[in-house]
């Protein structure tokens, strides 16, 4: 019988643990599966890139927000989902996330284009399994919420937050000056200042001060 080889991936080691026991105790008509564990971004990476000379993962589950291990920017479950694009690029890769953000959501569409997006809410024994048999044979797979969210049309679903733009972020999250900010980012203090107004604008807080765009940000998923 076919092994199914997943990696999921949690700061939260329950989480994941919870993702293996139901998996690897379910019947599937035509293979098993075999879950492994990441609980941090470099976790993840290694095990993705060690992967590649030994056997294939065949679905990733990722969470979008992970623990930071380093200073600087925080790195997300996106962030290992555009990495394995290009290292494992037939892996199929599916989001595990409390966020049903409409805009997160369709940021990460745009980004890894994955083939699933669960809610955390919304995930039991049951849409477990039946994501990892949808994915294995007619992916997407999305929960209810997840797919409300990729159906709602956005103001701006062209945008999508560059380097450049999460780094602001971060930098006003640990109460870094605009104007030491060119210290840090390679973009002049006019274009950092037009950046700042466009992140609100973004997030609809246009006429509020950084904190409210630290605090939306926070909550979107993005610091």
């Amino acid at each position: 019988m076919k092994t199914i080889r997943i990696l999921a991936v949690d700061d939260h080691e329950m989480t994941t643990m919870g993702y293996k026991f139901i998996l690897e105790d379910t019947e599937f008509d035509n293979f098993k599966v075999l879950v492994d564990t990441a609980k941090s971004y470099e976790q993840a990476i290694e095990k993705i890139e060690n992967s590649v000379n030994s056997f294939a993962y065949d679905i990733l589950l990722l969470d979008i927000q992970l623990s930071q291990a380093t200073e600087g920017p925080a790195k997300t479950g996106e962030d290992i989902g555009i990495i394995a694009r290009k290292v494992i690029p037939k892996t199929k890769i599916v989001f595990m996330s409390s966020f049903s953000d409409n805009y997160r959501i369709n940021s990460i569409l745009k980004t890894v284009d994955p083939e699933g997006y669960m809610v955390k809410t919304e995930i039991d024994q049951k849409s477990l399994q039946a994501m990892v048999q949808t994915v294995m044979t007619t992916p997407p797979y999305y929960t209810q919420k997840a797919l409300a969210a990729i159906r709602k049309k956005m103001a701006n679903d062209d945008i999508i937050l560059d380097e450049k733009d999460k780094k602001i972020l971060h930098y006003l999250s640990i109460g870094t000056k605009t104007k030491d900010m060119v210290n840090h980012v390679s973009l002049s203090l006019p274009s950092i200042e037009n950046r700042k107004r466009h992140l609100k604008a973004v997030f609809g807080v246009e006429k509020q001060n950084d904190q409210a765009l630290i605090t939306e940000s926070r909550n979107r998923g993005f610091i």
